[in-house]
């Protein structure tokens, strides 16, 4: 591909780490790389940087510093979270609540936990990938200690109504814990005014670092330790800090968060002007998720008769970086679980791609893609006998 300018179009996989957030980070990989847990002036100077990303976090939740824990991301907060309040309570109840759509550091916490005997309900979804709170409400028993539903979806882009379905789990007083971590940076969070009690997130998805996240917990949650040794993080993390991670962290959210609606309608702009165009240039072509209830740079969209992993390789001759979903499945050749979910059938769900934008992208990126992914599906269709028995000529299905 030569000089070929790559086009970064997956940000909800991973963000790359602004230059104001390595620049912040790089005093405490040798200037200040005093062990916190130390007295003496280099290592309270390590301290003083955690505490101060501390209350960067939390102002951007609406939290108390000192309910903000750090850990290595979204993964071991979600883990943390969940098993955290079921072992803690586990003689009040033995039920969780979650949604048929979770990330799979839910839904295989919760199935790790089904073994140990608590019983999840797995909520279904509508056909655009939202909870109902009705249905939520109805799946509560006198045994249920936790509910566990994520703010936004990492494939579908969907925001699920959080304030809403807290509310129902304070009503009944029980836990509510959100995996936010597809959320930080496109709609404003307040864990107070949305009856959030536990609220993980990961500083690699708005622009920080890799291998460093955070678990809000709520004053007055019982939770058990994850991770056992030290006394650091009040008690509650062991392990010394990553603290350069930490100091990245706080960085990131401060920068994310301090105008979110312009930067969201920045990046709105691309996606619309995206999504209108492939769906208009591409027959038999499905927008997947909800149209307006969703993250500002999230477009998933299903191709009639062809594969996802093909576009994928194809668009990746052309410098176009995408995604068939999440991250942590493109592996797989198994359907998307949450397209599944919302009633797609197998063989569309297998055709899907996920466009996901972000501070990489610029309108020049919108154009080549909207140049070059028509003619990676008509080439990919010419090649699939389903689609010479089809007969579709066109026909795009919004």
């Amino acid at each position: 591909m030569g000089a070929q300018r790559i086009i970064y179009m997956d940000h909800s996989a991973t963000t790359f780490v602004k230059p104001e957030v390595v620049t912040a980070m790089i005093p405490y990989f040798t200037e200040h790389f005093g062990n916190p847990s130390s007295i003496y002036s280099i290592a309270r100077e390590s301290k003083n940087a955690i505490d101060a990303a501390r209350v960067q976090t939390a102002k951007a939740l609406g939290a108390d510093p000192d309910e903000i824990y750090f850990t290595s991301g979204g993964s071991e907060s979600d883990n943390w979270a969940i098993k955290g309040v079921a072992y803690a309570n586990r003689k009040r109840g033995n039920h969780i609540i979650t949604s048929a759509i979770e990330h799979h550091a839910v839904l295989h916490t919760c199935q790790f936990l089904e073994k140990e005997g608590f019983e999840v309900t797995y909520l279904p979804v509508d056909q655009y990938g939202l909870v109902d709170p009705a249905v939520l409400e109805k799946a509560i028993t006198d045994k249920t200690i936790l509910i566990t539903i994520m703010y936004a979806n990492n494939e579908i882009g969907t925001i699920e109504p959080i304030a809403e379905l807290g509310a129902i789990a304070r009503k009944h007083k029980i836990y509510f814990h959100t995996d936010a971590v597809q959320a930080i940076g496109s709609v404003p969070i307040d864990v107070k005014a949305q009856n959030i009690d536990l609220l993980s997130l990961s500083a690699h998805k708005f622009y920080g670092p890799k291998g460093t996240g955070a678990l809000y917990i709520k004053k007055g949650v019982r939770i058990e330790n994850l991770i056992h040794g030290g006394g650091q993080e009040r008690r509650k993390r062991a392990g010394t800090e990553n603290i350069s991670g930490i100091v990245g962290l706080g960085k990131a959210i401060e920068m994310v968060t301090a105008d979110i609606p312009g930067h969201s309608a920045k990046i709105r702009a691309m996606r619309d002007r995206l999504v209108k165009g492939v769906l208009a240039a591409i027959p038999n072509a499905r927008l997947n998720g909800n149209p307006e209830k969703r993250l500002a740079g999230n477009f998933n969209v299903s191709f009639e008769f062809i594969e996802g992993e093909s576009m994928l390789l194809w668009l990746d001759d052309e410098g176009i970086c995408a995604s068939t979903g999440s991250a942590c499945t493109s592996g797989s050749l198994e359907p998307s679980h949450v397209l599944l979910a919302t009633g797609l059938p197998v063989e569309i769900s297998h055709g899907s791609l996920r466009l996901t934008l972000g501070d990489a992208n610029t309108d020049k990126d919108v154009d080549v893609v909207l140049e070059v992914l028509p003619k990676v599906v008509a080439k990919l269709r010419d090649m699939s006998p389903l689609y010479q028995k089809s007969g579709k000529e066109g026909g795009c299905n919004v």
